[in-house]
């Protein structure tokens, strides 16, 4: 937690909201219902007293995901994210996608692949590392785009993931996107070479958001391990 970004890194959000509608916008997926400009609410911090964002977005109430997601406006290839995350309430959903498209699930009470800390639907869970209600979590991601040839993709992307200073994740092949063209870029039809932002998930529940910050990498080799 509140590890620092360092000199050539870009720092997304800081509690401020003209960096948020400085880097972030809504995703113009197929169930968009929300407008610009972001409806997040900015917060009091109820750990540390400093400024946070909610993912509860009005428009995406009753769960309903990929309604007021928002993605940074820049768009990434291989790269090293840092993200923290505080659930409010049991149960509390959002989600940290990789390009707009490989989700890493911030999920309360589940255990499954589905599940907290999991690359959605390929991975098992990592609940041990997960700090509970109430209380900040730390995401750190070293990531390596999907390799293509003439169309074709050749080498799978990989990600290596600190869960709270665990590592849970180790240079992990990713086989796809899930959840259908409502989750991401190239949901439920083939790969693409597209370089794709960092998408954070509003399902209506009070899921807060501080310290993001993003370095941009040349991986040339399949190794994200750090």
């Amino acid at each position: 937690m509140g590890a620092t970004a360092p000199e050539d890194a870009t720092v997304l959000f800081n509690g401020s909201r003209e960096m948020l509608h400085a880097h972030w916008t809504y995703w113009d997926g197929p169930r968009l219902a929300a407008s610009l400009p972001i409806k997040w609410p900015l917060e009091k911090d109820p750990v540390d007293g400093g400024t946070v964002l909610n993912s509860n977005d009005p428009a995406a109430a009753g769960g309903k995901y990929g309604a007021a997601d928002i993605v940074t406006k820049t768009k990434y290839r291989d790269f090293r994210l840092h993200v923290e995350f505080l659930i409010v309430n049991e149960g509390g959903n959002s989600g940290v996608y990789l390009q707009n498209r490989y989700e890493i699930q911030v999920l309360d009470g589940d255990s499954t692949k589905h599940g907290m800390g999991a690359i959605i639907n390929e991975t098992e869970s990592p609940y041990h590392a997960y700090n509970g209600l109430g209380k900040w979590n730390a995401y750190d991601v070293t990531f390596r785009a999907a390799r293509f040839k003439n169309g074709v993709r050749t080498e799978k992307a990989r990600a290596t993931v600190y869960f709270n200073g665990q590592k849970v994740h180790q240079n992990f092949p990713i086989d796809k996107v899930w959840g259908g063209v409502n989750s991401g870029l190239d949901g439920g039809v083939a790969l693409t070479d597209v370089p794709g932002g960092i998408k954070l998930q509003a399902e209506g529940h009070d899921v807060l958001y501080r310290n993001i910050w993003i370095k941009e990498l040349d991986l040339e080799t399949a190794e994200t391990d750090f």
